[in-house]
């Protein structure tokens, strides 16, 4: 009673490629409002490069996703 067993429910399938390009999509215009705070004054540009890797790294994910597709758990 203190410790029961339960068995634990199935994995959800996630479209992982889906979710990579989201955020890519989010990176992107976050790049394009520090893009333009930076030209502005506003900011350092550091802002833009941070923005610029998560793209990059979103792209990467994507990547990854779409040669490892979800397995089903049936």
């Amino acid at each position: 009673m203190l410790h029961p067993r339960r068995t634990p429910p199935p994995p959800v399938p996630v479209d992982l490629a889906r979710v990579m390009r989201a955020g890519t999509l989010v990176w992107a215009a976050a790049l394009v409002v520090t893009l333009v705070l930076a030209v502005v004054g506003s900011i350092e540009w550091d802002a833009v490069w941070v923005c610029g890797v998560g793209i990059a790294l979103g792209l990467l994910g994507v990547r990854w996703a779409r040669r490892h597709p979800p397995v089903d758990a049936d």
